[in-house]
């Protein structure tokens, strides 16, 4: 299976730079405490170190937001992940506790102010890519929604997709029920969304960081890599 980036995205974004990290054969019932307090962790930081702040100036949000103008997002109305977490930790609120990986993804992106998704491999017959939409086929179910509420994504819109399943409408801004990580999730893609010029490093140290936390803690093998304009997919066993 791969993760590819359509070439047309790279168009639009030349200096993108997404870091690449999957499980497999993990159990994702059980109770895991030092997730628990590596979220909390990084929770106190950020609303001490957010507090009373426009999180949308800040120098780790700008280049997002911009980002998401180059692809024709309003990113006031439809704001990147990571942004919309520190907006809430700035207002004093906490982050729900999902399940261990989800707070493990959340404890990462709010460590190195990175957008993160997790993604459901387990229903995922057939490659990930980040395109542009196709709005005559794509569908895409919100969280908690079923197939009543199927939403047509918008022309040209970029999204995270399995076929014609959008995983992750709009970049980074909303992920699917199709593609939510469960209890019973084994495994799991998560994409790290960076650029070369503004956070590479932050990106290598993110994927080097959650792949040592899920071998450790989940004692399996992680296989993980990097997607640019020069390298447009990765692909695993």
């Amino acid at each position: 299976m791969k993760f590819i980036v359509a070439p047309e995205i790279f168009e639009k974004l030349p200096n993108m730079y997404d870091g690449v990290v999957v499980a497999q054969g993990i159990d994702n019932r059980q109770k895991y405490s030092e997730i628990d307090k590596m979220l909390e962790k990084y929770e106190q930081l950020a609303q001490q170190n957010f507090a009373g702040v426009n999180v949308k100036e800040r120098p780790e949000i700008i280049p997002y937001r911009e980002a998401f103008r180059q692809l024709g997002i309003n990113p006031n109305k439809y704001p990147c992940s990571v942004e919309a977490l520190f907006k809430r930790l700035s207002k004093g609120k906490e982050l729900p506790h999902i399940n261990p990986l989800v707070d493990l993804n959340n404890a990462v992106s709010l460590k190195y102010t990175l957008p993160m998704g997790t993604h459901n491999l387990d229903n995922a017959s057939t490659d990930i890519m980040m395109r542009l939409a196709q709005p005559e086929t794509d569908e895409f179910i919100p969280l908690g929604k079923g197939k009543d509420d199927v939403e047509i994504p918008d022309e040209s819109e970029v999204v995270y997709a399995v076929g014609n399943e959008v995983r992750t409408r709009r970049w980074t801004w909303r992920q699917s029920d199709k593609g939510k990580i469960t209890p019973d999730t084994t495994s799991v893609f998560f994409p790290i969304d960076g650029f070369i010029d503004v956070n590479k490093d932050a990106v290598d140290r993110a994927v080097a960081d959650l792949s040592a936390q899920l071998e450790e803690l989940f004692n399996v093998k992680i296989q993980s890599g990097i997607v640019d304009q020069a390298h447009q997919s990765f692909a695993w066993k």
